[in-house]
């Protein structure tokens, strides 16, 4: 089950992450950093999903965080794990309340908030999480431990 969790999270990390670059390619900033933080937010959740059962957040890297306190993960698992954690603060919460509600106090849209460095910044990240995820995913499906406990 754990495996299959991950394995569909995965997949829909990679899917923001190609929606992600193609806004790139359109000048969607925007939408492009939207697609950045559901790409990382799912990637995490990958991980997640090798430990916990994963129900909706928008603030995975408490999750990991808490998953690395009670040593949920193999210890050559933990600089992957941080980076990602790293990289879903980056991209976390208050970039998701920006992408949808703009800076209400600042009277600023979405649209004024978002531009290309912007969107480039948050693919980048997005393509790290993603490959970070896939690297701890892979790492753990070839060492036959979904389902075990991995401490």
């Amino acid at each position: 089950m754990k495996s299959q969790d991950s394995e569909y999270r995965l997949k829909i990390a990679d899917g923001f992450l190609k929606e992600s670059l193609q806004d790139i390619g359109l000048n969607r900033w925007r939408s492009c950093v939207d697609n950045a933080q559901l790409a990382v937010k799912n990637a995490a959740k990958a991980v997640l999903a090798l430990v916990y059962p994963i129900g909706r957040t928008h603030s995975p890297s408490v999750l990991l965080k808490q998953a690395m306190r009670d040593n949920l993960f193999l210890p050559e698992h933990n600089k992957g794990i941080e980076r990602l954690t790293g990289y879903s603060e980056l991209l976390g919460f208050d970039v998701h309340i920006q992408i949808d509600y703009g800076d209400e106090s600042l009277n600023l849209t979405p649209w004024d908030i978002f531009n290309e460095e912007d969107a480039r910044n948050a693919a980048q990240i997005a393509a790290d999480a993603v490959r970070e995820a896939k690297v701890i995913i892979t790492d753990i499906t070839a060492r036959n431990l979904f389902d075990k406990d991995v401490q």
